[in-house]
């Protein structure tokens, strides 16, 4: 029952959440949270800044969700804190380069990150990292990591991230569909008078497409509920020792909606008929199988998800929280497409 009451909450949580980026972040003024002004403009006209993105912050807040999923779920199997908090660090490490790296391999941008790209690189990597961790730091620190139940709690972890993360897209206008048919056809009739209209200049819908005002396919929202939804239902089969069948459900629904959902996108993804990232999801649900056939025959740990709470109400693993998210925020927050002329006045009916 308390597994029962929990997702409940956590649904209507991440329902809430959820419809709140739906319905204000395509507007201008979600774009930039702040402007600092770091130089005075050589021709007079105030100060030139950096901008501060709402992109950074929602990235942020998916990515604190995402880690702090890792560490109840892994909890409840019996990990302690610092071991997952090990492997969430060494991910981090190695998947939030490989989204600025892959991007610039792909679609040629030095300017630009790809989730997709960072998801295949960690759906790879996943195994032998926790093997390395195990065999390196396991025996000094008194940890060993279940490779399967890992797996499945990074694959439901990432669901939710992923899921979240799809609200910073929308605010900076990013990763966005097709115009709404106007033939009416299937996509016209689901979805004229429910796409996206994202307004202002600096989003990238604008000046990447010229597309600033047109009613466009919701892609992002789309991906944002799937996502979500296939991380709940991948909860419950975790809480239920189902590890081998929460890992699949949340690799092949991402990994597949991914490669799906290229075909309903406008934004550019790289040259030729399918893009690099469709080929990287559809290698990542085939692989997943690949891992279950080799590791599905472990014996499933039982998980009690009141003591995956509790680890969570420490101290030094709040710290720890707050840390990945000021991380993530100043790297992935501090604009490097826009920029910002300020100036600065005094209120003289104030003095």
């Amino acid at each position: 029952m308390s597994a029962v009451l929990f997702l409940l909450a956590a649904s209507c949580l991440l329902g809430a959440y959820l419809w709140w980026g739906f319905r204000f972040l395509p507007a201008e003024r979600w774009q930039i949270v702040a402007a600092v002004p770091t130089a005075k403009d050589p021709h007079g006209n105030g100060w030139l800044g950096i901008n501060i993105t709402w992109y950074g912050l929602l990235t942020a807040n998916a990515y604190l969700v995402a880690v702090a999923v890792l560490l109840v779920l892994l909890g409840a199997v019996g990990v302690p804190p610092l071991g997952t908090a090990l492997l969430a660090a060494a991910m981090l490490c190695c998947c939030v380069p490989a989204s600025r790296l892959v991007a610039r391999i792909v679609e040629k941008k030095a300017h630009t990150f790809t989730v997709g790209g960072a998801v295949f690189v960690g759906i790879i990597i996943t195994p032998f990292l926790i093997q390395l961790l195990n065999r390196l730091a396991g025996p000094w620190l008194g940890f060993q990591i279940p490779v399967m139940a890992a797996y499945a709690a990074i694959a439901i972890a990432y669901a939710f991230g992923e899921g979240l993360g799809r609200l910073a897209c929308i605010s900076f206008g990013c990763c966005y569909g097709r115009p709404v048919p106007q033939d009416g056809g299937l996509l016209h009739r689901l979805f004229n008078g429910r796409g996206f209209v994202f307004l202002g200049s600096t989003k990238k819908i604008a000046y990447a497409d010229g597309m600033e005002s047109v009613e466009v396919l919701p892609v992002q929202a789309l991906t944002a509920v799937l996502y979500t939804v296939c991380g709940l239902l991948a909860t419950a089969l975790f809480l239920d020792a189902r590890h081998a069948a929460a890992f699949l459900l949340a690799t092949t629904v991402t990994q597949g909606w991914r490669s799906f959902s290229e075909t309903m996108r406008a934004d550019y993804r790289g040259a030729g008929r399918i893009s690099a990232y469709q080929v990287m999801g559809l290698i990542g649900v085939l692989y997943a199988f690949v891992m279950v056939w080799l590791l599905g025959g472990a014996l499933p740990v039982p998980a009690q998800l009141a003591v995956g709470l509790q680890s969570l109400w420490n101290p030094a693993l709040l710290l720890f929280l707050q840390g990945i998210w000021c991380l993530i925020f100043f790297y992935t927050g501090r604009s490097t497409v826009t920029g910002a002329t300020l100036s600065f006045h005094v209120h003289r009916d104030r003095i």
